[in-house]
């Protein structure tokens, strides 16, 4: 039986979230409407997350003294990290010391906040079909690579970033130096060390969201999402719908290797498994033990989104894993490098049928930063998507 207490008291049940991005926020809230006390760390002040939580703190959660000694003084029960660049040996060391509770696990956090470690996992450990890549440390171990077996076209990404910062496509020798100094540029701790993968000739990427919750006889139990196609720009999520037609050899060997994969990773929660798929063939190209961003589209197709999910799952609680309808989400960039913009036409996008928006309220916006989503529901997923992007185009930032 779980037992929640009241936020604020003595009895509260605390979560404590590493990064308040827009996932995070929506997280934090589905926490808040089960009663959880909710504290929001990140790097920089009024994340959108922090603005909603019960408590905000603003640290360098890359550094292990301060991610020591805010989670000491804050004993929360829950630590949900919600993205790469955090001091994971430190989590490691406070959930050895039964300090704290990491989800969904500290193991799990260290693996997947840098694609060496999950790929290894992934291909040598547990030899699930990938593309074929090599670790690089400078520009001439990139180049010999590529030279040595790699070859045209390729793939570069740093081995820690997110939301496809510092990824590129090489088509030949005259993008190599271009894609490394992107790479380097675009790493979210900066350590000079990047993949480069083999191009797979594939038909859609998909995201499988994965679920590893209570069941009734309490054990842990793995439930799947309907697949998610999205379409990415430089390795940034642009669009995506759900359900993603497949055929059912596809998705039965998407569902093992994402089951392969979590049952690894070990925990509870909801884990992101992106996966490129041709035909009935699969490939595992990379996981998030935390809600996706393609994942946005949730919020308007199931009964549960995956904020919702993740946060029944880390308390134990039952979770529902079914679609409401199809539907979709189209991105809104901030257009400006501003502080405090303004956001003109959304009572025009809301005018589109079975539309929603979601501004994220980032302080600072960026030309290519994600600032909000547009989502429609529908019929069918191509009336989704040509709504979802309708609606967004209506939305314009501007200088406030």
């Amino acid at each position: 039986m779980t037992t929640l207490g009241t936020p604020l008291s003595p009895s509260a049940t605390k979560v404590m979230l590493l990064g308040s991005g827009e996932l995070g926020k929506e997280v934090l809230i589905a926490l808040q409407r089960l009663g959880v006390e909710t504290i929001a760390v990140d790097r920089y002040e009024n994340a959108p997350g922090q603005q909603v939580a019960h408590h905000a703190r603003t640290i360098t959660m890359s550094d292990p003294a301060q991610l020591k000694a805010l989670i000491e003084a804050e004993r929360p029960h829950l630590v949900v990290p919600e993205i790469e660049a955090i001091a994971t040996p430190m989590l490691e060391e406070l959930e050895a010391a039964g300090t704290v509770r990491v989800i969904p696990t500290a193991r799990a956090a260290r693996l997947t906040m840098d694609r060496e470690g999950i790929r290894v996992l992934a291909a040598e450990t547990l030899g699930l079909p990938t593309s074929p890549y090599k670790f690089c440390d400078s520009l001439q171990e990139l180049q010999a690579a590529i030279d040595g077996g790699i070859g045209y076209p390729c793939i570069v990404k740093p081995v820690m970033s997110s939301s496809g910062k510092g990824q590129s496509k090489i088509d030949g020798p005259a993008d190599v130096k271009k894609a490394w100094d992107y790479a380097m540029a675009g790493g979210r701790v900066s350590h000079g060390r990047v993949i480069v993968e083999g191009f797979i000739d594939f038909d859609y990427e998909i995201t499988q969201l994965t679920v590893r919750a209570v069941g009734a006889d309490g054990q842990i139990d793995t439930q799947f999402c309907e697949p998610i196609g999205h379409v990415q720009v430089s390795g940034d999520y642009v669009e995506s719908w759900q359900p993603m037609a497949m055929s059912t050899a596809a998705i039965d060997k998407s569902r093992q290797i994402a089951k392969a994969v979590t049952d690894n990773l070990g925990g509870q929660g909801l884990f992101g498994v992106e996966l490129f798929v041709k035909g009935d063939q699969v490939w595992f190209s990379e996981v998030s033990p935390r809600p996706h961003d393609t994942g946005l589209v949730t919020l308007c197709t199931q009964h549960q989104s995956e904020f919702e999910l993740h946060a029944r799952a880390i308390l134990g609680l039952p979770v529902d894993t079914s679609l409401r309808n199809p539907g979709a989400s189209a991105v809104i960039y901030g257009g400006v490098d501003a502080t405090g913009i303004a956001f003109d036409g959304v009572d025009e996008a809301l005018r589109v049928p079975g539309t929603d928006l979601r501004l994220f309220g980032k302080p600072e916006s960026f030309v290519k930063r994600r600032m909000g989503v547009a989502l429609a529901r529908a019929a069918d997923t191509d009336t989704a998507r040509a709504n979802a992007k309708l609606a967004a185009g209506k939305v314009k930032p501007r200088l406030a």
